[in-house]
């Protein structure tokens, strides 16, 4: 299975597309795509996380285009950590998708909330296994316009479609900061590529340190970090199903997973990580404590949220990127259950 491994994204990508141009026609079937082509994804990631788990690690690369001395090659990268969130995404995406076709049943768009969620499943997917920055960034900002399609869903609402504008914009300052630290990285590092990573690391240059914070807020903005974190609360607006998605399994989880992929950068750093223990540190207690004061459900389940990615983030810059990604799957897990047993 894990030749197919490129496979894994396209089957959510198809049911996006079939869902977007005739899913008006195919009326509660639509749902059943998007679930049989996660399904379909499923079939090929879990079995290549046990590849992986029995100590094995895969990678495959095509060369996209040659920018002077430098090929710039997509592909995919299949290790422990990447098989990690396989398991997590493609399992809980696929259950979260079963209960919108029950939860959404009747509405208006139906055909084009499962649009979005297969392109949303889609573009996580290619996040976990890429195998370098620019194919990352591309996923990552089609997660952001599926997560401001999927808060806004019911545009009508006028606060639902101001907070997809805010979630949007928030977590675009974050995504410059990121952009920055990938430019900083190829001009200074040389590469891009994930496994190439360490001995970009090694061999070092004056400013290569500059690249470790600039990605870092990118994680700040997907993962709601203190100050960008004002964003997720106002995210419960969307659709019940989308909240368990996005606060659980998905969007809030690339930030955390960016810090993971990109560790030895930042443990290369010293002075790198006492900021984003900081900042981890920060959030957890601060959205805790809001959420003392929270006298609506959904506010209170999204301050913990918050928070329990602070945690998350802390354990990275504590050097414990196994507590860090542990927790970030046990979260994953437990969030939409909440969602599911409260409704909200």
């Amino acid at each position: 299975m894990t030749d197919f491994a490129y496979l894994i994204p396209l089957f959510p990508l198809a049911a996006f597309a079939i869902n977007l141009f005739v899913g008006h026609r195919l009326g509660s079937l639509s749902g059943w795509i998007s679930v049989l082509t996660s399904m379909a994804s499923a079939t090929i990631a879990l079995p290549a996380a046990w590849a992986v788990a029995q100590g094995g690690q895969f990678s495959h690369e095509w060369l996209w285009m040659t920018l002077g001395r430098y090929d710039l090659n997509f592909g995919y990268l299949l290790d422990p950590l990447s098989a990690t969130l396989l398991f997590v995404v493609t399992i809980i995406g696929t259950l979260i998708q079963i209960y919108s076709i029950g939860y959404m049943h009747g509405e208006q768009y139906y055909h084009r909330f499962f649009a979005y969620v297969s392109l949303f499943m889609s573009a996580m997917l290619t996040l976990v296994i890429s195998n370098n920055y620019v194919l990352y960034f591309m996923a990552w900002e089609v997660m952001g316009l599926c997560s401001y399609l999927l808060i806004g869903f019911y545009f009508h609402k006028d606060s639902a479609a101001n907070a997809s504008r805010k979630a949007f914009l928030t977590t675009r300052v974050g995504d410059v900061g990121f952009f920055l630290g990938i430019l900083t990285l190829f001009v200074i590092g040389g590469t891009l590529s994930f496994t190439e990573l360490p001995e970009a690391v090694a061999q070092g240059g004056p400013l290569l340190w500059l690249a470790a914070p600039l990605i870092f807020c990118g994680t700040v903005g997907k993962s709601a970090q203190f100050p960008l974190h004002v964003w997720l609360p106002d995210a419960m607006e969307g659709p019940t199903p989308v909240s368990a998605l996005i606060h659980a399994a998905t969007m809030v989880a690339a930030g955390v997973y960016l810090v993971a992929r990109s560790f030895v950068l930042f443990t290369s750093f010293p002075m790198v990580l006492p900021w984003v223990m900081g900042i981890g540190t920060l959030t957890a207690f601060m959205a805790a404590y809001i959420a003392l004061t929270a006298t609506d459900i959904k506010k209170v389940l999204a301050f913990s949220t918050i928070s329990q990615l602070g945690y998350m983030v802390a354990a990275m810059g504590l050097g414990g990127m196994t507590a860090g990604t542990f927790h970030l799957m046990t979260h994953a897990f437990l969030r939409p259950c909440y969602s599911w047993v409260l409704g909200v």
